[in-house]
């Protein structure tokens, strides 16, 4: 149907649905009129981001008026930004899986209740590259844990559940065929490794603590390349487990930075 899934039973029990992180609700705003007619989601880290990329949007559907004013829908809350632009929406979602998967859940029950149709989700941010040209644009294929396999594990009261971190394969082909309209930006599909922090988890050797040696580091990023991880960031398992699990058709590009 094309429908955007919630599984929670619970929902249909609930006199009203509160986004508590997105400062909207079922009883305080008409969530179909809305956003009824978006299909397209678009998520980053940085709201200032997500601003600059919704007016980019604006700027390129040819909408009316400049986009400079375009309003933050989620201002009633500090915890996420939301802009439209026609039928994309552009959201922040903060730093790191528990920050990504709060906005997540609150974003597709927000789709569902709003009866939003073929809704496409595409993470862009940036990432650590691994092997590849600075200034490669990555585009994931399956997004893998620190151990390089395709799961994304979550702590559900006492148990370990485990989820698949499969993206849409033909979405991350046809995001190639467009990269190729941009030359100057090289492009490639490859494994995404999602850590769960920045310092540590990512074999930095400048962080408050650091408990290995510079060859073990090398020698664990090499694994890692020879595992198919060709950029490092904070976010795309928890990503791909709930879109996979919501019927969401998603991808994530990132741009590498270093």
């Amino acid at each position: 149907s094309g429908l955007v899934l919630v599984k929670n039973p619970h929902l249909d029990l609930m006199e009203e649905d509160i986004l508590y992180h997105l400062d909207l609700g079922t009883k305080t705003h008409n969530l179909p009129a809305m956003f009824g007619d978006i299909k397209f989601v678009c998520v980053g880290g940085s709201p200032n981001r997500m601003r600059a990329f919704a007016q980019f949007m604006h700027r390129q559907l040819g909408l009316a008026g400049d986009g400079e004013d375009v309003a933050d829908i989620c201002a009633g809350s500090d915890r996420y930004a939301m802009y439209r632009a026609g039928p994309v929406l552009s959201i922040s979602h903060g730093m790191g899986i528990p920050s990504i998967s709060i906005m997540l859940h609150e974003l597709i029950k927000l789709l569902h209740h709003a009866k939003c149709r073929d809704v496409t989700i595409i993470r862009i941010g940036t990432s650590g590259g691994l092997g590849i040209e600075a200034g490669s644009v990555v585009i994931t294929d399956v997004a893998v844990d620190s151990s390089f396999q395709p799961r994304f594990e979550q702590v559900v009261l006492d148990d370990v559940v485990v989820r698949s971190t499969e993206l849409d394969k033909g979405l991350a082909e046809e995001l190639l065929a467009c990269s190729r309209e941009i030359p100057d930006v090289p492009t490639l599909i490859g494994h995404t490794m999602c850590t769960y922090d920045f310092y540590e988890g990512q074999g930095r050797l400048d962080g408050a603590l650091c408990s290995f040696s510079s060859e073990k580091k090398l020698e664990y990023l090499r694994k890692a390349y020879d595992a198919g991880v060709r950029n490092i960031e904070m976010e795309s398992t928890a990503f791909a487990a709930l879109c996979g699990l919501c019927g969401l058709k998603g991808e994530s590009c990132c741009f590498h930075l270093l």
